[in-house]
């Protein structure tokens, strides 16, 4: 599983005019199941992002982590996370994972991240989103599992 997760003071997404997911202070999380994840993957990237210490303590130091905070989460799902664009302008997507393959690890993956005590928002699998957020810090990073 690939991931760019981005510390966030809030941050929504909407689907035809309507808001569907939305978050606080915490995570925004792109997600994207590769091709031959298994459901290990999704457990393994979830306990890791709910453990990862990138919110800052009272000293100012990235020393906390979203549990530790109390922080939420709003994942949507990215296949263009898998783009290959070593060669020509146009990317190429065939290391994702299928899509129905995709929404079955993407599904599992949100509730695997609520397993670790992470309130979390979705988008929704495969539609057009609009998404925004106020990246905080900035703090963006990427995640291979």
């Amino acid at each position: 599983m690939r991931a760019l997760i981005q510390r966030v003071t809030q941050a929504s997404v909407e689907v035809d005019g309507a808001l569907v997911g939305q978050t606080g202070p915490g995570l925004m999380i792109l997600i994207c199941a590769m091709e031959g994840d298994e459901d290990a993957k999704a457990r393994q990237m979830a306990a890791k992002i709910a453990k990862l210490r990138i919110f800052q303590d009272d000293a100012g130091k990235m020393n906390l982590s979203l549990r530790d905070t109390g922080g939420s989460a709003l994942v949507v799902s990215q296949f263009t996370l898998a783009a290959d664009t070593r060669s020509g302008n146009r990317p190429g997507f065939s290391t994702a994972a299928p899509p129905g393959e995709g929404e079955r690890l993407y599904h599992l993956f949100t509730e695997a991240l609520r397993n670790e005590g992470i309130a979390c928002e979705t988008g929704r699998f495969g539609a057009s989103m609009q998404v925004a957020l106020v990246n905080d810090g900035p703090v963006t990073i990427w995640l291979d599992v």
